[in-house]
């Protein structure tokens, strides 16, 4: 249920595959619970989705790539936020 939770459904893209109540969903779920059975590891499932719907389907991206950009992003948006605001009050006095 936890990997379920950590997946995205692509067909309703805002909720979870355990969430939603969408064909693809259902699919997605089933496929899952197959590779579960069949000995698989939450990471491994993991991996193989992402291969096949690509990393969108993650609620957790991997820190590498465009998935470290998303991570990254907000520290660098709030340190250049606070460096033109420096720059700004500076010009002021």
């Amino acid at each position: 249920m936890r990997l379920m939770h950590g997946l995205r459904c692509i067909q309703c893209q805002g909720q979870s595959i355990a969430d939603s109540d969408a064909d693809m969903a259902g699919t997605m779920r089933a496929e899952v619970r197959q590779q579960i059975t069949a000995g698989q590891k939450p990471q491994a499932i993991r991996s193989w989705m992402i291969d096949r719907y690509g990393e969108w389907v993650s609620f957790e991206p991997d820190m590498k790539g465009a998935g470290l950009l998303l991570w990254i992003a907000p520290f660098l948006i709030f340190f250049a936020s606070i460096w033109l605001a420096r720059g700004l009050f500076r010009r002021r006095t």
